[in-house]
């Protein structure tokens, strides 16, 4: 039995280009003479539609697709995902479901059965749930077939969600020859060997294969992966699909294959992600090109090398502006890391602007001596001019906060939070220094003192970040522990041995700044748990 397991990056909503890539997935599938094509959730339509599901025009355009696919199905069986209207009774009207489409005929659905709604997802808002499995044949082998969140809770991999049913262990009976998931499971930093475990404690328990196919591509903040799995019947890796790329991955379980083992950069793949997410941001709405405020700091220098592998060098534009208060050694690292990158790189002095703003509220700010209120004037000039950029000349600007600096309000609303995408807005500050160091791990791209210098805003005399936080450090490992793994201040404080003082005035903060990245771009998600996507807390609440 041959398989092709099909790890495409479909668009969301793009119903005919989506068909168009399955369409060419099955003209591959055949000459490579593959018996079965095994897609991920969701396929025709992208993950996740959200509310685009609402529209009724939008999931009959679906089965028109549906219908496209079983039409040129000729000599395979495939699996897809769609969405589909529910014919039975239940509070949802729609269904997450898998066509199981042979040789021209459409021979059925399997319907998920579990339907997250923690983290990113919330499916239970538009789906009803499957209620039985589904088991097929081919060549006198039994098929199982799963989608994404049904094989997890099995594994205990689910946080904070008890389900009432597994249907890994409603397989059982069946006697299944080998199980198929079709996944579009989200890409979180340190995640993708879990994604092995999972399908090793379904095939142990199943006593058979399983092969996973997962989805890959950015889509709005979400990124997917990719590492499609294949696992025998003992648990042990036997293939693994490409990482952030789309990728036919042939599985031949007649053939023996040797086990492998799945190792991974998590920094590489980090990276990686970053730069799918930057890359299908733009292509999948037209973009071309992006517009970087260049400090000469950390964040905005990492910014620019994952723009320009994301977009190529002619497609990225800097923008130095400095002010009384930038240091020389910051306006040469800005000059010396377009230089090494190959970008245009424009400066504009704000000092004009900025000294007529002073004289414009100085009458009005009588007796006030200077404090945040000048540092962030310096802030929303640089954010103008970048938006000026942006609408003349069709540049979309990427914002260079990091995480830790968003976590904490240490950002100013309409200033260096401006743009149309938050690059790193999910990297936490010590990661923006590992994820510099691998960059320059074979030659210098990233000046060296742009990551040995102390980090500054640079808005006052001899201005640094350790003035206003701790560093970065504590507040990282406070960020994790609070933000990500959901600790208490104490335990937090036990934890990493920080005076629970400070651990009360990080969370305090973490928690004031809301209002903040409720205004800010969108960000990449690539950790377990993201602002703004997956995480929603009041802006205004007593709790805290």
């Amino acid at each position: 039995m041959r398989i092709l397991v099909a790890q495409l990056n479909p668009t969301i909503g793009d119903l005919e280009g989506n068909t168009k890539k399955i369409l060419k997935t099955l003209e591959r599938a055949r000459a490579k003479s593959v018996d079965i094509v095994l897609f991920p959730e969701l396929t025709i339509c992208g993950y996740p539609p959200e509310d685009l599901l609402f529209q009724s025009t939008f999931v009959e355009a679906m089965e028109k697709c549906l219908e496209t696919i079983v039409h040129d199905s000729s000599r395979l069986m495939i699996f897809v995902g769609l969405v589909r209207r529910n014919p039975g009774p239940g509070e949802k009207s729609l269904l997450n479901s898998a066509a199981v489409i042979h040789d021209g005929k459409l021979i059925g659905f399997y319907d998920k059965c579990l339907l997250p709604t923690y983290d990113v997802f919330d499916e239970r808002r538009y789906f009803e749930p499957g209620q039985r499995p589904f088991v097929c044949e081919l060549k006198g082998k039994k098929i199982g077939v799963i989608i994404c969140e049904d094989i997890w809770q099995h594994a205990g991999f689910v946080g904070g969600t008890r389900y009432a049913r597994d249907p890994v262990l409603d397989l059982v009976p069946h006697k299944i020859d080998f199980l198929l998931n079709l996944s579009a499971s989200p890409y979180q930093f340190q995640k993708p060997d879990t994604r092995v475990k999972v399908c090793a404690k379904a095939a142990k328990t199943l006593q058979c294969p399983v092969i996973l196919c997962c989805q890959v591509g950015g889509n709005d903040q979400i990124v997917f992966d990719g590492y499609s799995v294949y696992v025998d019947a003992e648990g042990n890796l036997r293939q693994l699909g490409a990482g952030f790329e789309e990728d036919d991955m042939i599985v031949d379980l007649d053939s023996p294959a040797c086990p492998c083992t799945f190792e991974y950069d998590p920094i590489r793949d980090l990276y990686s992600a970053l730069v799918l997410g930057v890359r299908d941001y733009f292509y999948k709405q037209g973009f071309k090109k992006g517009l970087i405020g260049l400090s000469g700091g950390i964040d905005s220098a990492l910014v620019a090398c994952i723009a320009v592998d994301a977009l190529g060098k002619e497609n990225v534009v800097g923008l130095n502006m400095p002010s009384r208060y930038s240091s020389t050694s910051s306006v040469q690292d800005a000059d010396d890391l377009a230089k090494n990158l190959g970008i245009a790189l424009k400066r504009i002095s704000i000092e004009v602007p900025f000294e007529d703003f002073l004289k414009m509220l100085t009458p009005y700010f009588e007796g006030r001596g200077p404090d945040a209120t000048e540092e962030n004037l310096q802030a929303r000039i640089r954010g103008m001019i970048l938006m000026a950029f942006s609408n003349k000349l069709g540049l979309i600007v990427m914002s260079t906060g990091n995480k830790s600096e968003m976590a904490l309000g240490y950002c100013t609303l309409y200033g260096d939070m401006c743009g149309g995408l938050s690059v790193i807005g999910d990297v936490r500050k010590t990661q923006v220094y590992e994820l510099a160091r691998w960059i320059n791990r074979e030659k210098e791209i990233i000046p060296k003192s742009t990551i040995e210098k102390p980090p500054s805003a640079e808005l006052r005399p001899d201005q640094k970040d350790s003035d206003s936080l701790p560093d970065y450090e504590v507040v990282d490992a406070v960020l994790q522990a609070y933000v990500e793994d959901y600790l208490s201040p104490h335990e937090i404080s036990i934890k990493y041995g920080i005076p629970i003082e400070i651990v009360l005035d990080l969370v305090h903060r973490i928690h004031a700044a809301e209002y903040k990245r409720r205004q800010s771009a969108p960000a990449i998600r690539v950790t377990k748990k993201a602002f703004r996507v997956g995480r929603s807390y009041p802006i205004v609440q007593g709790w805290f």
